[in-house]
């Protein structure tokens, strides 16, 4: 027979666990916001110095590129660490990568990311299909150490080659279960489309996305020149980023990178100002 007093003890013993059931259910619900590290790239001396002050920001990843890889792993990694901040993803160049699997693995990332493919290779479809085959040997080889792989784009692989762009080649000639995709929305949106619905069209196949702002007036480009170069801190150029977050968490995207390739100010004002945009639009 419930009592009241046995009613008040049972409420009472579970206190506890709806407490931490709250907690788990908080902690399930915060998306993670990183920043690609190529954004102060210009102070990676000082790199123990800047990752706590990215942690100090906010921020609770990091994404590493090449320009730090002449540090042993254990190095990276214990910087990293020591900063209180997770690095799921690394940048490794397309000429070289082939060399760096063993490395990725050592640095324990689960994303080993190509950031842009050989100049060689961006004038015809048939190079995006040489690409492409790559990326399928890459994504196996990933696969077979426990990791995955992406790979993030910027303006010209939307040059067109008899009705077809170059990033459609890469959709179509890699396999969905090996190659996956880190949108770039600033030069999804410099080439002239629509970051919202390349996201829409790739589903699950796009796991990462890097965020920064391009400043309005600026005709569109697909050839990576400095005429090119628009970067404004996210929440402060023209991208309409609610609708592109609010899909990213449909589809379960898995990263968010602030990324600027070069900032007018200080990076880590920079950045601060991104993230202080996004932090309310991500959970």
């Amino acid at each position: 027979m419930l009592t009241r007093r046995n009613f008040l003890k049972s409420s009472a013993a579970m206190l506890p666990v709806m407490a931490f059931s709250g907690r788990r259910a908080l902690a399930a619900t915060h998306i993670p916001i990183g920043v690609q590290l190529y954004t102060v790239r210009n102070l990676t001396d000082q790199l123990p110095d800047v990752l706590k002050q990215i942690r100090a920001i906010g921020y609770d990843e990091v994404e590493a590129f090449s320009g730090l890889y002449s540090r042993s792993a254990a190095e990276l990694l214990g910087m990293v660490q020591a900063a209180g901040l997770r690095m799921p993803s690394g940048h490794f160049n397309y000429d070289g990568l082939s060399d760096k699997f063993d490395y990725a693995k050592q640095l324990g990332l689960k994303w080993i990311v190509c950031p842009i493919i050989t100049r060689k290779l961006w004038d015809s479809a048939e190079g995006f299909k040489a690409a492409a085959k790559q990326f399928n040997a890459w994504g196996k080889q990933a696969k077979a150490q426990g990791q995955r792989f992406a790979f993030h784009n910027h303006d010209y692989e939307f040059k067109e080659f008899g009705g077809k762009t170059g990033y459609d080649v890469l959709i179509d000639e890699t396999d969905p279960e090996l190659v996956f995709f880190e949108i770039d929305c600033y030069w999804v949106a410099q080439a002239g489309h629509d970051p919202l619905k390349l996201l829409d069209r790739l589903g699950h196949r796009a796991r990462l996305l890097h965020l920064k702002d391009r400043k309005p007036g600026f005709p569109p480009s697909n050839d990576m020149s400095a005429s090119s170069a628009h970067f404004a801190p996210v929440g402060q150029g023209n991208i309409d980023w609610k609708p592109i977050l609010a899909l990213g968490q449909r589809l379960h995207v898995e990263h968010y990178f602030v990324e600027q390739d070069n900032t007018y100010g200080h990076p880590i004002e920079s950045i601060r100002s991104s993230y202080q945009y996004l932090r309310p639009l991500l959970p």
